[in-house]
This record gives C-alpha cells, sequence and structure tokens, in this order.
C-alpha cells in the first residue's frame, strides 16, 4: 500500500510537471503574440525667471524616437545619445525641434537657443532657453515633434509662470494651446 501511494504521488508529479510546461508554454505564446506596449510621451518644462528675463526649456524624448524621426525626415542616420554622436547629429536635431516646437510669448514667435543635451537611460534631455522677455502675459505652445512617427504621440507641456504651474497635453488633433 505504501508503495501505491508512492505510485501515485508520481503520477501526481508528472501531471504537475505537465500542467507547468503547459501553462509556461501558454504564457510565452501569449506574451510574444501580443507585441509589448510602447508609451510615446515626450515631457517639455517651460519656466520663466522673471529676474533674469528669461525662459528655460528643458526636453525629455525618447532618443531612439528622436532618431528615427530624424532619419525619416532627413533620410540621414543620426547617434544622438551615441558615443559617436556628431556636431552634425545635433544639427539635424536642432533644426527638428525649431521645426516642430515653437512658443509665441504675447502673441510674438521666439526662437529656442540650443544650449546642451545629456543622455539620461534612454532619454534625451535638451537645454533651451529664450532671453529679453521681460513679461508673460499670454504664451501659446505649438508641438507637432514626432507626432509623423507615431499617431500616439503625446507631448506633455508643464509650465511655472510667476509661481503659478500649468499643464498642456499635446498629441494629434490638439498641437497647440495656451498656457498662461
Amino acid at each position: 500500500m505504501l508503495f501505491q501511494n508512492r505510485k501515485r504521488l508520481t503520477n501526481f508529479d508528472k501531471m504537475k510537471k505537465i500542467l507547468l510546461y503547459a501553462l509556461i508554454g501558454i504564457t510565452f505564446f501569449a506574451g510574444t503574440s501580443f507585441g509589448i506596449h510602447r508609451f510615446y510621451v515626450s515631457i517639455y518644462k517651460i519656466n520663466f525667471v522673471p529676474e533674469k528675463k528669461m525662459l528655460q526649456i528643458t526636453s525629455r524624448i525618447f532618443v531612439d524616437d528622436l532618431n528615427s524621426v530624424l532619419y525619416n525626415k532627413y533620410n540621414k542616420k543620426t547617434f544622438l545619445g551615441e558615443q559617436n554622436e556628431s556636431q552634425v547629429d545635433i544639427d539635424l536635431m536642432k533644426k527638428y525641434i525649431s521645426d516642430n516646437f515653437y512658443l509665441k510669448v504675447n502673441d510674438q514667435q521666439k526662437t529656442l537657443n540650443y544650449l546642451s543635451n545629456e543622455m539620461e537611460g534612454n532619454v534625451i534631455i535638451c537645454y533651451y532657453n529664450i532671453k529679453d522677455i521681460s513679461k508673460i502675459i499670454t504664451l501659446e505652445v505649438k508641438n507637432t515633434a514626432l507626432l509623423e512617427l507615431n499617431s500616439e504621440q503625446q507631448n506633455i507641456m508643464q509650465s511655472t509662470i510667476y509661481g503659478e504651474k500649468q499643464s498642456l497635453l499635446l498629441m494629434e488633433g490638439r498641437m497647440k494651446g495656451m498656457l498662461k
């Protein structure tokens, strides 16, 4: 009888193994059948510094998306965020951003001054400013960056003006808005 119980345990263990392998197989199949959902989001922070009469702007963009859109737009492979990043890559990025992201302060379009960039994981952080702004009555933002790459792209605008924080979500169908 003791031997019979042992045999049943062995059969039970075999069933557990089969069930476990089947579960692993189903999970693997399900995981590979449906692609990993990616987020298509970039974040732009706009801060007004009245004592410096300046807007300070920081953008955070997934570098692979930025390299892809630059290739699609200019038919040139870029290496932003990599060791072989060149000045040509930076110049193409600056051109692309200035063509797709602009600010109107008090109904006057302003030019972004590119300062620098750095990498944080797979995100490229770019720093810009706009000088000679004594006061802000209205601030209009238009941002179409990366929309031609993916229709799900969302560009989040966050601003701090006179201590007041505001946010704005720009995407396909809503590419511009007012922050102040």
